[in-house]
């Protein structure tokens, strides 16, 4: 019979596929176990309502065989077959599906046939490694077989041929090697049996293929006597799973299977801190394993960390790395999630429509965030272990998405001081007494340096708590949040901390004007560097403290301070000193001023220096600052 030729739309599609369309070569075997599947799914489908097929579900499986000298892979199934008419019709016509066929005319849903195929194009990514493609196929009820060859574009023939059984064979004759490309290595065990482990490892047949084994055989050594040696040898062996974990019942699989599987498929040493299984049906019907780490990745907070979700499609990989399942403040999150609702496009690498990723997303997220809601409140040893690797990431996620605030705020923790530990922010106000108005937070470098915070001192004699905020992004986050369950944020370098009555606001005020020389001297000795001067309300014990006013705290000019100074490295903070007027070196200050100036104006510096170095500042001039130290000693 001579060649027929591609109609020409099928012409041009089959060089887009090949040339464009699939982003991996490798994904080639993927498509044609996957239609071997298909043929598979619809004889067994057919077996239940015709005694006459002869086969039972043990029968069915897909057998690969390699031959690295003629370089080819060969792919077989004993599935429902075609005729010369149905291969002129999908394998004549690029992008006609026969399981998409099959199904319509019997009026089949998923959940009655679950067929991966839906475009029919799949099989045509042979192409993509072979130079020429033959297959060999006898319809079920047939008796005859017959052959379709192609080499590509050119077109194809059609002829009888003989095969015993029902069933499709696929003989790929792999392209030469190029400077690019090892074709070769498409026809090697190790990479065929990698690539089914990848792409194909829960298709629900059996994948069969002779693979390579070593084992400890004697035999007579030089001198006739039986020495122990090792030989390798060839046996038939199932190299794919079939039936994955997360498809399993609950009650079948325990809680250390679900960590061996994580561990073994996303090469972790650690346990994850919790498993969450989904069985969804509905609208999009789906399950999906996930796992929460207890640790993160070396890689998680650089741009090489690929995050998502491992998507499959009645068991076959799809993408990698879903990143359209998960929403970025959870990217930290692994996992598979298996649909056999999925509308695929004719690559499978890229979704048709994101209708049903959404739906699946939404989904999702609600669980990810009841089960850390569940950590936090019943295990909450397994959330302080997540939170020490990925607390950072819920902060930048709330300042980064503010569609987000009202489900991640309940899960960001900050250090108590009265707790002695991170805690929750429902967790502090459920324990605030009735007479505290706001919540207290301290910024600062470490959690030792904010509990000798000068200003702090009125917040820990009312017994109140506060938030020590130790981590770069936890000002911001308080900031932006403003408020929990209707109880404000309140610095404790704030000017009003809501703790001082009437009359000792009126006393405050009287020291300040009384005080007003001392405080403009110590201005203008500072030159430009304090924005105000005040008689604090606050300190107690100490005699100064740095604080600031405007929207510019000093924490914020110190994370501002390590960037690029045109990222906003210049940006500084207007900073005020406020001064303890009961404390005995004020005293020592207002004397100086008047028995000697230029002791006064010291005795300024130095407490400007004390109170940058209380504040976790840099001192403008250390050696200076040493000077004036040793000068009074």
């Amino acid at each position: 019979m001579g060649k027929r030729q591609f109609k020409a739309e099928s012409k041009r599609l089959l060089d887009l596929m090949v040339n464009s369309i699939y982003t991996h070569k490798e994904i080639f075997l993927r498509e044609i176990i996957s239609n071997a599947s298909d043929a598979i799914d619809k004889l067994c489908y057919k077996s239940l309502t015709d005694d006459q097929v002869g086969m039972t579900r043990e029968d069915f499986c897909i057998r690969i065989a390699l031959d690295p000298e003629k370089r080819t892979v060969t792919v077989t199934d004993n599935g429902i077959g075609m005729t010369a008419e149905e291969m002129e019709q999908n394998l004549g016509v690029i992008a006609r599906s026969g399981s998409f066929q099959f199904k319509k005319e019997n009026d089949l849903s998923a959940e009655e046939l679950d067929i991966i195929g839906q475009f029919g194009v799949g099989f045509y990514s042979a192409f993509m490694v072979a130079k020429k493609v033959t297959v060999i196929s006898r319809a079920y009820g047939a008796d005859t077989a017959n052959m379709w060859v192609s080499t590509g574009v050119d077109g194809y023939t059609i002829t009888e041929a003989e095969r015993d059984g029902v069933g499709t064979t696929v003989i790929m004759e792999l392209k030469d090697d190029t400077e690019e490309e090892n074709y070769a290595d498409f026809a090697e065990e190790a990479t065929v049996v990698s690539l089914i482990k990848k792409y194909s490892d829960y298709v629900r047949w059996p994948i069969r293929m002779n693979v390579t084994r070593s084992r400890q055989v004697e035999k007579p050594d030089e001198k006739g006597e039986m020495k122990k040696t090792w030989e390798d040898y060839t046996e038939e062996q199932t190299v794919n799973s079939m039936i994955p974990i997360w498809q399993r019942p609950k009650n079948e699989v325990s809680d250390s299977d679900c960590m061996a599987f994580y561990k073994e498929k996303f090469f972790d040493f650690e346990d994850p801190v919790s498993v969450i299984r989904i069985n969804a049906e509905g609208t999009v019907s789906y399950k999906a394993m996930l796992f929460i780490p207890g640790a993160a990745p070396a890689d998680f907070y650089s741009r090489e960390y690929q995050a998502g979700l491992q998507l499959y499609s009645a068991g076959v990989l799809i993408m990698d790395h879903c990143e359209d399942l998960l929403p970025p403040c959870y990217r930290f999150v692994r996992g598979v999630v298996d649909s056999q609702d999925l509308s695929l496009n004719i690559s499978r690498e890229m979704l048709q429509h994101n209708r049903q990723i959404k739906v699946m997303s939404n989904n999702i997220e609600k669980k990810i965030t009841a089960e850390l809601k569940r950590l936090m409140d019943k295990e909450p040893d397994k959330y302080d272990k997540f939170y020490r690797s990925f607390g950072a990431q819920l902060k930048f996620s709330f300042l980064n998405f503010y569609d987000k605030h009202d489900m991640l705020k309940p899960l960001l923790m900050f250090y108590s001081a009265n707790v002695g530990k991170k805690v929750g922010i429902a967790s502090y106000v459920s324990a605030m007494p009735e007479s505290q108005k706001y919540i207290y937070y301290a910024c600062g470098d470490s959690v030792e340096n904010l509990a000798t915070l000068p200003q702090a001192e009125p917040v820990r004699e009312k017994g109140y708590d506060i938030l020590y905020l130790t981590d770069e992004p936890d000002e911001f986050v308080v900031n932006m949040m403003g408020s929990y369950e209707e109880k404000e944020f309140k610095s404790v370098n704030a000017e009003d901390l809501g703790l001082e009555t009437q009359e000792e606001k009126e006393q405050t005020e009287k020291k300040q004007e009384e005080n007003k020389d001392v405080l403009d001297f110590v201005k203008t000795t500072m030159d430009g560097k304090l924005a105000d001067v005040r008689i604090s309300h606050k300190l107690k014990s100490h005699p100064v403290c740095l604080t600031t006013q405007g929207p510019i705290t000093l924490e914020m000019e110190k994370y501002f301070a390590s960037l690029p100074a045109d990222k906003g490295g210049s940006v500084k903070a207007e900073r005020v000193l406020e001064l303890n007027a009961d404390h005995k070196v004020f005293a020592a200050l207002k004397e100086a001023m008047t028995a000697d100036p230029e002791r006064a104006a010291d005795y300024a510096k130095l407490l400007y220096g004390q109170a940058l170095l209380i504040a976790g500042m840099p001192v403008d001039d250390p050696a200076g600052f040493s000077d004036l130290i040793c000068k009074y000693m």
